[in-house]
């Protein structure tokens, strides 16, 4: 029996004015969640996938950002559609984003302690002395020591380990069942990178709750995510599990961003590969695939049609019009 969505995002558009003209961000991306599901968004820097989540959560600037098309269902409920008002009750308490640096997201004129219990009093009506009981709690379940005496702490004097984790027990305050994550680790060495991510897995798994996990690093969500979309130039360019995805990758650019990444599991010294070139400008989008300038399998066809999603297996499709493990057309 298939499970039921717990989020749908239908052909969802973004886009920004700027001197007369429209960056268009993103260019009608699709996919759904689960209860208790995860989903990794990969791509390089600028090719829309934290403007996609940003755009889920209404957190557009208006102007100069537009969602002009697209539906975005939570529960069954259209929240492109929903009043301000409405968008903040869902804010936090059924959807909540950690999000890229802790040091800007957190206010550092105001105690930690505040900081989280502002949540719980707005959406779980908690008196005062509840929220700080519960915001100890919370603190000590993403590992923070002596959590009761750090409430009344800044964030300047915590660590930015520890910063993120008080972000995630803010996110967690609630009990969301949808974690947003955008590239929480990109700011942290690699040693707190990974307890972080084992972190948000442990908790996952613990409360039950679907994780959307942003990130420009494919090594980041082979540990942590089921699912993968890859995003190119505001489109998703590749859709698959992630074991499927590392080992019968079928785009042209995930090949590249899996060819970049140092391996452990091979005793040859293999060189990284780089991709060549740089990504589209998304004010004037080229016609045809917008990956073709950079692309060593391009043909005819990719000058005059942009792919949309093929499959390739009964979970995985690709937008590609070359079958990149024999190098012949679709």
């Amino acid at each position: 029996m298939q499970q039921q969505s717990l989020l749908e995002v239908k052909n969802l558009k973004t886009r920004f004015k700027i001197t007369g003209a429209y960056v268009h961000a993103v260019n009608g991306i699709s996919y759904s969640l689960s209860e208790g599901d995860s989903l990794g968004v990969v791509g390089e820097s600028g090719c829309g996938k934290s403007v996609g989540v940003m755009s889920v959560m209404r957190l557009i600037p208006q102007p100069p950002g537009e969602i002009y098309e697209g539906e975005v269902l939570y529960s069954g409920r259209d929240l492109l559609k929903l009043s301000m008002e409405e968008m903040r009750h869902v804010r936090g308490k059924e959807i909540a984003m950690i999000f890229q640096d802790p040091m800007t997201s957190l206010n550092p004129v105001m105690r930690i302690g505040r900081q989280i219990t502002e949540a719980l009093e707005l959406h779980m009506g908690m008196d005062t002395k509840q929220a700080r009981a519960r915001a100890a709690e919370l603190l000590t379940l993403v590992g923070i020591p002596r959590a009761a005496d750090r409430l009344d702490d800044y964030p300047h004097q915590f660590s930015g380990g520890m910063r993120q984790r008080v972000m995630i027990a803010m996110a967690l305050s609630c009990m969301p069942q949808i974690l947003i994550a955008d590239e929480p680790t990109t700011a942290l060495d690699v040693t707190i990178q990974a307890q972080i991510v084992d972190l948000v897995k442990r908790l996952r798994d613990e409360l039950g709750m679907a994780v959307i996990w942003i990130t420009h690093d494919l090594g980041v969500v082979a540990r942590l995510v089921k699912n993968v979309v890859v995003m190119y130039a505001g489109y998703i360019i590749e859709r698959s599990p992630v074991e499927d995805l590392y080992l019968h990758p079928s785009h042209p650019y995930t090949l590249g961003l899996l060819g970049s990444l140092p391996r452990l599991d091979t005793h040859e010294r293999e060189r990284l590969v780089s991709i060549v070139g740089a990504p589209p400008d998304l004010v004037d989008v080229p016609r045809g695939c917008p990956f073709r300038p950079r692309c060593r399998y391009a043909i005819d066809r990719c000058t005059e049609e942009n792919p949309s999603l093929m499959p390739v297996s009964s979970t995985h499709e690709s937008a590609c019009w070359v079958d990149v493990t024999t190098g012949r057309a679709r």
